[in-house]
């Protein structure tokens, strides 16, 4: 993506001097104060004074620049984004072949299981870092190719602006310029007029990303939950375990194709095993090679691609495994209709 790399190249100085303020703040904080994107497990603890947290990481912090949404509306990050506000930031931009999708789709399931909070409690944003090619057309098509809800605003924006803003919110770190797709998978969380902040994975498993959400913010469950003494146990088969972490993001196992990706019913009959082994092990491989089943599932998810999940061969096994005993068998004649590039 040589366009991406040109724009960032020419700001790695930059980024690599403001990676510091991913441990280290500004000025010597005082108690309880933590930079953006700082990962402290005292992160939620209260400020010694809120007046202070706002001069700290408040209009004085942050660069009020102007980015527009995938709607085309044009907001100022800290009058409109952050002031005022519990929020929680990630990069992405759409032609990625890495981990965005993977992030962005389990952002949706934490949004889901956040409920009505999200647009009013808190505010998620995703920030493109190819701002010239993710234009708000193609940032909302890749928000609804997703199923994204109300409350969460996909950005761009001129480079030199969304550079600044990834470096002083701690998204990015001085690794990430050499990386096969210029980030990481960060969660950035803030609570702005506490001026608390903290990181967490955006690829974590949502309903731990949600009880965490809970604990840094205060929140209280309106309903009681179920107590430890009434928990059964946990039973699960390992491939079962890597499908519902992993590929029921973008897939169903029989409820019809999703936006982001096939439905896998019947999947072992419709490609043979070695395929398969060979497409989850390494998809980004296979569709710079030119497979022709990767070529064509990339033309029709179009800016959504299967992405390398980085599991090792024991763990595609156990994917398949579960693949095969609880996937079903689709109707071989439905299958070659709709499969022209079935492989048997």
């Amino acid at each position: 993506m040589q366009k991406r790399s040109r724009a960032w190249a020419s700001t790695a100085a930059a980024l690599f001097v403001g990676v510091v303020l991913l441990y280290v703040p500004v000025e010597p904080a005082r108690a309880h104060e933590v930079a953006p994107g700082t990962q402290n497990p005292a992160a939620a603890a209260p400020v010694t004074s809120k007046a202070a947290a706002r001069n700290r990481w408040g209009a004085n912090y942050f660069p009020n620049v102007a980015l527009t949404t995938h709607d085309g509306k044009t907001v100022r990050l800290y009058d409109d984004l952050l002031k005022g506000k519990a929020v929680a930031m990630t990069v992405m931009y759409t032609d990625c072949k890495d981990a965005c999708p993977l992030e962005t789709a389990n952002l949706v399931q934490l949004q889901r299981l956040l409920g009505e909070r999200v647009g009013k409690d808190i505010f998620f944003y995703s920030v493109s870092i190819d701002p010239e090619r993710d234009t708000p057309a193609v940032l909302k098509n890749y928000a609804e190719k997703f199923g994204v809800g109300p409350g969460w605003l996909f950005l761009t924006g001129k480079p030199e602006d969304i550079s600044l803003v990834v470096r002083k919110l701690g998204l990015t770190r001085s690794a990430d310029l050499n990386a096969r797709d210029g980030h990481s998978p960060f969660l950035v969380i803030g609570n702005e007029p506490k001026g608390q902040w903290t990181k967490n994975s955006a690829v974590d498993n949502p309903r731990f990303l949600a009880a965490n959400m809970g604990t840094f913010f205060g929140w209280r469950d309106a309903e009681p939950q179920t107590s430890y003494a009434e928990a059964r146990p946990i039973e699960f088969e390992r491939g079962e375990y890597q499908f519902q972490r992993q590929c029921n993001l973008c897939h169903t196992l029989g409820q019809g194709d999703k936006a982001t990706g096939p439905d896998l019913l019947g999947v072992t009959d419709r490609r043979e095993r070695a395929w398969l082994t060979r497409y989850i092990l390494a998809p980004d491989k296979m569709q710079a090679a030119g497979d022709p089943i990767a070529t064509a599932l990339v033309n029709k998810y179009k800016t959504v691609r299967m992405p390398n999940l980085s599991l090792a061969s024991g763990d595609v096994a156990d994917v398949i495994a579960y693949l095969e005993a609880h996937g079903g068998s689709a109707p071989r004649e439905k299958a070659q209709k709709e499969d022209p590039l079935r492989v048997r």
